[in-house]
């Protein structure tokens, strides 16, 4: 199985220059040890599939204590990360393993059927190494 990741391209930026080593996020996958690859897209105004990246380990905790543990590879700002996990009792971070961008990123509005962005994030079966461009 494999994850279709929404990021905003200033991160996702850092992500594939491997500045930002976690990834966050309020919710975690149901099944993080069957996820082979996240996917990114890059969301506006890129709106593409850039790269992907393969999880390292997922940690789970206050928002205080991920900090503590990841700030020095969050590719964030202290405001900006506690600012998104305002009022939340428990946060997810997303160790990346190894991140790879796509030589040419895939636009999914032209290559991909029926393709709708996700809000966060969803379980695709496809493997977006194997599109091609048209």
């Amino acid at each position: 199985m494999n994850v279709l990741l929404s990021i905003k391209p200033k991160y996702v930026e850092k992500i594939l220059e491997g500045e930002k080593k976690y990834e966050f996020r309020k919710s975690s996958f149901k099944d993080p040890e069957a996820v082979n690859k996240i996917y990114i897209y890059s969301t506006s105004p890129e709106q593409k599939i850039v790269g992907y990246f393969i999880l390292d380990e997922i940690i789970e905790d206050a928002p205080e204590n991920l900090w503590e543990k990841c700030k020095e590879d969050s590719g964030l700002e202290e405001e900006e990360f506690f600012d998104y996990y305002r009022g939340k009792q428990e946060g997810v971070a997303m160790k990346i393993n190894y991140s790879e961008s796509f030589k040419e990123p895939i636009d999914p509005y032209k290559n991909l059927k029926n393709f709708v962005a996700p809000q966060s994030f969803h379980y695709v079966e496809e493997d977006y190494t194997e599109v091609k461009n048209n």
